[in-house]
């Protein structure tokens, strides 16, 4: 089978390192991929934007199988021009994508199907956004409505900090047409935790839980990132909140997505505020998250290219999914000042040195001349299985002092309970 995955990250990385493994496996393209795909995949220059090209590269090397990596070529309708041109697709069409592309909608959708959620106003004007401040409790949340690469997400602590969001996004465009309209949020309390699903015909079956640590420093501090961080289980994963987030949220997001007339095929990954048994959704994702994927498919036992297909066909059933016992854990490493500015092009050092089972997952590299050099923000995610989570996390920690990069950052409390 003829494979293509569309995307350049760590997610994509774990996406093509998972499919390679496939017996099933005739071909595998990644496009454009990164320095670390380049050994597994054939790595292609086109862009996830360049929707077209992507089209017409997918009919002329006879792909049988479309992966898309990131959200913003969803919302753009890539699944529903391949699917047209016969081709399968691992991902959901334009209508589904929609409530990760718009946080206005989504919360409308969970408003309108009684998924608990944070209490919200949405705005298109900063001034009415500044007045409405005051008859919200400290903290509160302000973010970007359309799609800002995870890092439209702003905690303000006072009504300051507040009207400078408003500002930011609003009128100083920080993430340029994502912030023409915003949401006001409450400020949940809780642990964060993920939750991937896969939605097969708005069918979904939950993967193994993870948790995500989006802050850029230690003990949750600094900005949002895209994830600095990522744990498999989650230990907040009893069966009486399974429970809970099958009767409360999922089956709730079925009917959603029938009574909307939304045929969802793909992931759906459910970003969690979870407080004594009881979850509120804090977002909807419309793909696999990252650093979430490099934790939950080293866990899986299964053929990806089966578990995809199934999927798409309608014939999954978690009594399918099988999942190793070992816990996994994952550091990113980011280039210094991440997630402002950073910069590129400093020389990787010291990956081989590391233990034959940890892996390392790309996520902003280039290869130039057998050397890998950083080419993003987060640029590693160093990844190991353990027989516990401390197991995981000791191997991990050990394995970082391997590698070396100039001005290279990371959390040291990644999975420390």
């Amino acid at each position: 089978m003829n494979v293509m995955v569309v995307g350049s990250g760590g997610r994509e990385h774990a996406l093509c390192w998972k499919i390679s493994k496939s017996k099933r496996l005739k071909k595998l393209y990644c496009l454009p991929g990164n320095g670390g795909i380049e050994k597994i995949a054939e790595c292609v220059e086109i862009q996830p934007e360049e929707k077209e090209k992507i089209i017409n590269f997918a009919v002329d090397k006879k792909v049988d199988l479309v992966v898309i990596g990131p959200e913003a070529p969803l919302v753009n309708g890539l699944a529903d021009n391949l699917e047209e041109k016969g081709i399968k697709v691992f991902g959901p069409n334009s209508k589904g994508s929609k409530l990760e592309g718009s946080k206005i909608y989504s919360k409308e959708f969970m408003v309108k199907y009684n998924i608990p959620t944070s209490t919200h106003m949405s705005f298109s004007n900063s001034q009415k956004a500044k007045k409405e401040l005051e008859n919200f409790k400290l903290p509160y949340v302000v973010k970007a409505d359309g799609l800002a690469a995870g890092k439209g997400v702003l905690i303000c602590k006072t009504h300051e900090d507040g009207i400078k969001a408003i500002e930011e996004l609003m009128e100083n465009s920080k993430f340029g047409s994502a912030g023409k309209k915003i949401l006001i949020e409450e400020f949940l309390e809780g642990v964060e935790a993920s939750l991937l699903c896969l939605v097969s015909k708005n069918k979904i079956i939950p993967l193994e839980s993870a948790r995500d640590y989006k802050k850029a420093y230690d003990n949750d501090e600094g900005l949002n990132t895209g994830g600095m961080g990522c744990f498999s289980p989650n230990p907040l994963f009893n069966k009486e909140l399974k429970t809970h987030i099958k009767m409360e949220i999922l089956d709730k997001i079925e009917e959603g997505l029938q009574n909307e007339g939304i045929l969802y095929t793909g992931i759906l990954f459910i970003g969690l505020m979870v407080n004594k048994n009881n979850a509120k959704v804090l977002e909807f994702n419309v793909r696999f998250g990252d650093p979430e994927t490099q934790v939950v498919l080293p866990r899986l036992k299964n053929d990806l290219i089966d578990v995809l297909e199934d999927t798409i066909d309608g014939s999954i059933d978690k009594k399918e999914l099988k999942w190793s016992d070992n816990k996994c854990v994952a550091v990113v490493l980011a280039s210094g000042g991440y997630p402002e500015f950073y910069e590129k092009n400093k020389k990787i050092i010291g990956m081989e040195n590391v233990d034959s089972d940890v892996i390392i997952f790309h996520s902003g590299t280039i290869l130039k001349n057998e050397n890998y050099y950083t080419n993003g923000g987060r640029v590693l995610a160093v990844t190991a299985l353990g027989e516990s989570l401390e197991k995981g996390r000791e191997k991990v920690y050990n394995n970082i002092k391997h590698v070396e990069f100039e001005k290279m950052q990371f959390r040291n409390d990644i999975a420390k309970l």
